[in-house]
């Protein structure tokens, strides 16, 4: 037996017992002939004590140990004396004195400390990932990421739930992102694909009449990358038979309220607020709000329509819209200050950005001469300004100006520290368009995927020019301004898919090109199914306080979709290529 008990599991109560001890070497301090070892395993750390007097070739021995050496030491456990105790760790209260050492293995110098506080580089961390992951704090990411895995596992299978595994090596239905392709060597010239996503196979699954499936699967982009994406990623994936937007918001909310309680602790109130597109848009700029802080966006327009001022007489005249966020007791910011927003502003896209300061009652600012009395009540109470308040204002076209203010507000709220990190607001949002204009193509697009249900009420714009007036059966579900889910109620007519593929540009023939296996199982009798699909890497994110979401995957990759501890991706010889029928090109 290479160890009786773990690192982290002594206390008094085993004091006068012999225990054996595996783990790393985590620190080292000789104090005079007395030498003391921190013993560290996955559990915790417990010291171990070499005394001369006691066993001297052992004390020998312990001269040879460094930093993450792997050992075994034998030995008894005693109190530590008054005063030595270590209230901050679970054992220590007592120590072992080391009978036996056995050095399992060396190791070289580790390129950096194991300390949770230590200011590392990505590529640093992810090229040595084997030791970054023995940080305790990445040791904590990673079992509460277990944890929330082995809680929706629970969960679901008391709901009736199946899991079922889907194919990785599948067809390409591009849309979207880019497929990641996999050449076939038994079948020259043809590919395999990662799925983006298992959404074909779970209405198909839905089609085969399992009623209630999930997965906790791997998912596959090629695109750009940020902190809050990976090439390869992990989602919780979901689909029922036989409902509505209501049962799926139910059983999402009750996982989430067993998530909350399980893992941290925390009781959250269900129902969650419900908050249409169309409003989140208008109030917060975003599809994602953050609403554990107010600073809402104020539209202008109306108020302004016969403005005199020319930077918005001109917007307006364009089609622009005016729109402003109240930044509540910031009056006296510095102008350097008032620059810096100004810049950002212009960052983000806008030509520039206005702004009022709140002073003895009246709005001031540098082009406030611009402004009659009227305009300017009628701007301060519709952005409910008071004394030490700042208005800001941007006019652009409607989607650029919601954007730049949501941002602004956003980081503002973040540097004036009126976010409560303590809090937690969860919100659905609804009605979202089922179809975007694609500017460059000239064409309607859908929204989230073709297989989305529109609204009851706007299914006979199908057939005229108002498509951006549809609303789709479709819902995000959204955690501290993160898109943390994303789903559906899907189309189950075969007809009405077919419709939505011409509306977004296929014809009959390209559309069963793609997803003819889909079609063909709708004309064996589908039942109304949606379904929703968590960000489980963004959700471990929320859960561990995580900057980014490589913090919680045990193996992540660059911003250059690049693994530098394997070096992937990689070469490969000739003799691969030439079995898969593929021929490099300079």
């Amino acid at each position: 037996m290479l160890r009786t008990h773990t690192c982290g599991e002594l206390n008094k109560k085993h004091i006068n017992s012999e225990v054996t001890l595996s783990g790393w070497v985590n620190s080292r301090r000789d104090h005079g002939e007395l030498i003391f070892i921190d013993i560290r395993d996955t559990y915790g750390l417990t010291q171990l004590v070499f005394d001369p007097k006691q066993n001297r070739a052992v004390h020998e021995k312990a001269h040879e140990l460094k930093s993450e050496y792997v050992i075994q030491a034998k030995g008894v456990v005693r109190e530590r004396p008054e005063g030595t105790e270590n209230p901050k760790l679970p054992t220590g209260g007592v120590e072992i004195l080391v009978k036996a050492l056995d050095i399992l293995n060396t190791s070289v110098t580790p390129p950096f400390e194991l300390d949770d506080n230590l200011s590392l580089s990505d590529e640093i961390r992810l090229k040595y990932r084997y030791v970054d992951l023995r940080r305790p704090c990445m040791q904590k990411n990673i079992r509460i990421r277990h944890k929330i895995n082995s809680v929706i596992r629970g969960f679901l299978e008391e709901k009736n739930f199946v899991e079922i595994e889907t194919p990785f090596l599948t067809r390409s239905t591009p849309e979207g992102a880019r497929d990641y392709l996999v050449p076939s060597r038994l079948n020259a010239g043809k590919f395999y694909a990662l799925p983006q996503s298992p959404q074909l196979f779970k209405q198909i699954l839905m089609v085969s009449g399992f009623d209630r499936y999930f997965q906790i699967v791997r998912c596959f982009r090629d695109e750009d990358l940020r902190k809050d994406r990976q090439p390869e990623f992990t989602q919780l994936d979901m689909e029922m038979s036989f409902v509505e937007e209501e049962d799926i918001f139910s059983v999402s909310e009750g996982l989430m309220k067993s998530i909350f309680k399980n893992v941290m602790g925390i009781n959250i109130v269900t129902p969650f607020q419900r908050l249409k597109y169309k409003d989140a848009m208008e109030r917060f700029g975003t599809d994602k709000p953050d609403t554990r802080f107010a600073m809402e966006i104020v539209n202008l327009s109306g108020i302004l329509k016969d403005t005199k001022f020319n930077v918005f007489k001109n917007s307006l005249k364009k089609g622009g819209m005016i729109y402003a966020i109240n930044a509540k007791g910031n009056a006296k910011v510095s102008h350097s200050k008032l620059d810096g927003l100004i810049g950002r502003a212009k960052e983000c896209g806008a030509g520039g950005l206005a702004y009022f300061k709140c002073e003895n009652g009246a709005l001031t600012s540098n082009i406030d001469k611009f402004f009659d009395r009227s305009e300017l009540d009628a701007i301060k109470e519709a952005a409910i300004c008071e004394d030490g308040d700042l208005m800001l204002i941007v006019a652009e076209k409607r989607a650029l100006a919601l954007d730049v203010l949501a941002t602004l507000r956003t980081e503002i709220a973040r540097e004036t520290k009126l976010i409560d990190d303590k809090k937690i607001s969860l919100l659905w949002v609804t009605d979202f368009p089922l179809f975007k204009y694609n500017e460059e193509e000239k064409r309607w697009e859908s929204e989230h995927h073709p297989f989305t249900a529109c609204s009851e009420d706007d299914a006979k714009l199908l057939s005229g020019s108002d498509l951006g007036a549809i609303r789709a059966r479709s819902y995000d579900l959204v955690i501290n301004g993160t898109e943390i889910a994303s789903g559906s109620i899907r189309i189950h007519d075969r007809r009405l898919q077919e419709k939505i593929f011409k509306v977004i540009g296929l014809d009959e023939k390209e559309a069963h090109r793609r997803f003819g296996f889909l079609i063909e199982a709708f004309k064996h009798g589908a039942p109304p199914h949606g379904g929703i699909a968590f960000g489980l890497d963004r959700f471990a994110t929320i859960f561990t306080g995580s900057g980014t979401i490589r913090d919680v995957i045990a193996f992540p990759k660059t911003q250059k979709a690049v693994c530098p501890m394997t070096n992937a991706p990689s070469d490969v010889d000739g003799k691969q290529l030439k079995e898969l029928h593929i021929r490099k090109t300079e």
